[in-house]
């Protein structure tokens, strides 16, 4: 984690498929995973829930207005943060759990809007200006977790801040990861890979919150660390199962290392204090 003292805000041009910002806390770095050097293996872990859709609200049948207080019904919403965080915590809560939270995990509707309801609280825990309603600002993968936690949803969550750690957390469970967005991941190639070609050359979008849900490809060198050329992770995005690899997305883990002041990654996690 690259910042040692107070807090780092990044704040990205908003819009209604791209609602995350970067917040990097230094009371963080005890909880900063390090990988204890034992051997790294493919892994998957599916969400519990449909692909959701952050936009085509109306056409989906969710009316904002009667899941937030004072919001305004809207076609789309800038809530990807809430999306991802909603298909990491899915995997965490049994059955019950997700009844008792309000979490219908068969319904891509109902889901959306916990989901939008998850973002609406975590505008209002972030530290940056702009709540919503009324306005819809973003939010960030911080602002997710510690609203998870206030709710008694998750017991603690942790932070990967190389590659190798990021391999690592993802041996036990999925990541929510906010990244800075280009123009050309937009398009996916016919394998769900956002980084092949020359997309650094694209232009920068804004910011954005996936579900980070498996290692597709690892390698490993004599050392133990992983090869990012050759790492691939699998990530479940918010647009719909009509995008990318019916809803999800590759990426190599060179593109994280490439970008990787610009990008946080914490796992959310059942044990710890729920209180």
């Amino acid at each position: 984690m690259p910042v040692e003292h107070g807090t780092l805000i990044h704040l990205y041009d908003h819009h209604t498929k791209l609602g995350r910002h970067q917040v990097l806390d230094a009371r963080s770095l005890p909880w900063l995973h390090r990988h204890d050097g034992a051997p790294l293996k493919p892994v998957e872990h599916s969400p519990r829930i449909p692909v959701l859709d952050q936009e085509d609200l109306l056409a989906q049948g969710i009316r904002v207005s009667r899941l937030v207080a004072g919001a305004e019904d809207v076609d789309a919403l800038g809530s990807c943060t809430g999306n991802a965080g909603t298909a990491a915590v899915s995997l965490l809560l049994d059955d019950g759990q997700a009844r008792s939270a309000g979490l219908d995990l068969s319904s891509a509707k109902a889901a959306e809007e916990w989901a939008i309801g998850l973002y609406a609280q975590a505008t209002g825990v972030d530290e940056f200006a702009g709540t919503f309603p009324p306005d819809d600002a973003g939010s960030s993968g911080l602002g997710i977790a510690k609203t998870l936690k206030r709710r008694g949803l998750i017991g603690s969550y942790r932070h990967a801040a190389t590659a190798t750690d990021i391999a690592s957390l993802l041996q036990s469970g999925p990541l929510l990861l906010g990244v800075p967005w280009f123009q050309a991941w937009f398009e996916p190639d016919a394998y769900g890979f956002v980084d092949s070609g020359n997309w650094a050359s694209s232009a920068l979008a804004g910011g954005h919150e996936i579900c980070v849900t498996g290692l597709e490809r690892v390698v490993q060198d004599h050392a133990g660390r992983i090869e990012p050329e050759s790492t691939v992770i699998r990530f479940r995005n918010s647009w719909s199962a009509s995008w990318g690899d019916h809803g999800d997305g590759l990426m190599t883990l060179a593109t994280y290392q490439r970008l990787r002041s610009r990008i946080d990654a914490i796992q959310l996690n059942s044990e710890g204090d729920r209180s």
